[in-house]
């Protein structure tokens, strides 16, 4: 008897470990630590090219809390995968520079390789010394929006360390991030040299106008580590500044740092449902903004969406609609070391610039089952020849475009992107999520 009800809890504990608990939780007075295993298998079809592909990842994650102030979280991925084509030529297209990075991950070491390799880590340390205020150190990424994209800052690009503050005052919330990130497209100073290195500062301030309406306020101000001749200029002390809207501090240091501002706002229209938008200005001239010349100073974004849940009174079934915007040569740069971008990725927009965006999104979820379905259309502009800067690339300099009047949102070699994604998900453990 006894052997059978040993049998039974076994049995009972590895099922709990599978698809309830962690895998290690600890829990005691002022300690608490959890340790889980993190495997995923996905298989897909590229129907387009005839072609399987999958990804294999193993994964783990640990976090806990010391206290009540601190929590600490880790988490880190090593993965293969054979991605459809469109992925692959995205991979790619620096690789004339030896540089392969996959999308929002890490450098891919697969050297030539069919199959795709690389590793992806995350990081957290938060302190809370009290109610009002939150400080986190990280290599991790953030993103500032409602919607599926942001034109301010999204979570596309690899991971960067960070400090980050987090003030909460009633219906306001403020956040002033430091971040070092990298650029491996720029020129290095010596073979044995890294990556070259840029530093960014963002703050956001969201005020809760009321139930109902929502408004939010950024800006960003990005230097370089170095400049092109060596000299070292480092984090910048003049912006330890933690108030909001530095472009005044930007100008007076006479530095020609890479500043953009924005705004947000938020809606709730009716039960369950929201419209939302963004604008980001990368750079204003009253008499250009003002004209419809075309001017190649026009540089900003735009976003506008609504997204809901129980749509048609069906539980759980969420939906999304969304328009994003870009004007040729918005988030570039004199130089490119200092543009909207973080290892070779931009921080904003997956598209860069000179682009429209329209795109849709369902989620239904029943139980530990999720389906997801997607669809997008994507109109910009790519450069005809290797030579011409129509605006998308946001490596390449603003001073040398291909027409300073005229512009227009996908110039040069006009491409139309249409994409479809239907997904059927199961969780194992909602521990892991």
């Amino acid at each position: 008897m006894n052997a059978g009800t040993d049998s039974l809890n076994r049995r009972s504990w590895l099922h709990r470990k599978l698809f309830q608990e962690h895998l290690v939780d600890i829990k005691e007075k002022d300690f608490t630590a959890f340790i889980d295993f993190l495997p995923d298998l996905t298989v897909g079809r590229d129907i387009r090219n005839n072609k399987t592909t999958w990804l294999n990842t193993r994964g783990y994650q640990v976090g806990g809390t010391i206290g009540s102030q601190f929590y600490f979280y880790t988490s880190g991925f090593e993965n293969q995968s054979v991605f459809p084509d469109y992925l692959n030529r995205y991979i790619d297209r620096n690789s004339s520079k030896n540089i392969y990075i996959v999308p929002g991950q890490s450098f891919d070491r697969s050297f030539g390789k069919p199959t795709r390799d690389w590793s992806y880590v995350t990081a957290l340390l938060s302190y809370t010394p009290s109610k009002y205020l939150n400080i986190v150190l990280g290599q991790d990424k953030t993103f500032i929006g409602d919607g599926y994209r942001s034109v301010l800052l999204s979570d596309f690009a690899s991971n960067y360390p960070f400090l980050k503050l987090n003030w909460t005052l009633g219906n306001v919330r403020y956040m002033v991030m430091w971040a070092n990130m990298q650029d491996p497209l720029a020129s290095q100073f010596s073979y044995v040299d890294a990556n070259r290195r840029k530093w960014g500062v963002f703050h956001y301030l969201d005020w809760n106008v009321s139930n109902k309406v929502s408004l939010g306020f950024f800006d960003s101000v990005i230097w370089a580590d170095k400049d092109d001749q060596g000299n070292k200029r480092g984090f910048d002390i003049n912006y330890i500044n933690p108030l909001i809207f530095l472009r005044p501090l930007e100008y007076n240091n006479g530095s020609g740092d890479n500043a953009l501002i924005g705004f947000t706002g938020k809606y709730k229209f009716v039960d369950k449902a929201t419209i939302y938008g963004q604008f980001a200005l990368d750079e204003f001239e009253a008499k250009n903004f003002l004209s419809s010349t075309g001017s190649s100073r026009n540089k900003y974004a735009w976003q506008l969406g609504v997204r809901g849940a129980d749509l048609f009174h069906v539980k759980n079934l969420n939906y999304l609609l969304e328009i994003n915007n870009a004007k040729p040569y918005t988030y570039t740069e004199t130089n490119a070391i200092i543009n909207y971008a973080q290892n070779t990725e931009p921080l904003a927009h997956p598209f860069g610039a000179n682009f429209r965006e329209v795109v849709g999104t369902l989620n239904y979820a029943i139980g530990r089952f999720n389906f997801y379905g997607q669809a997008e259309f994507g109109h910009y502009g790519l450069d005809p020849a290797a030579t011409d800067n129509f605006g998308k690339d946001i490596f390449k300099l603003y001073i040398n475009p291909s027409k300073l009047l005229g512009n227009y949102t996908g110039q040069g070699l006009t491409t139309n992107l249409y994409y479809t994604e239907g997904r059927v998900s199961y969780m194992l453990n909602p521990k892991y999520n």
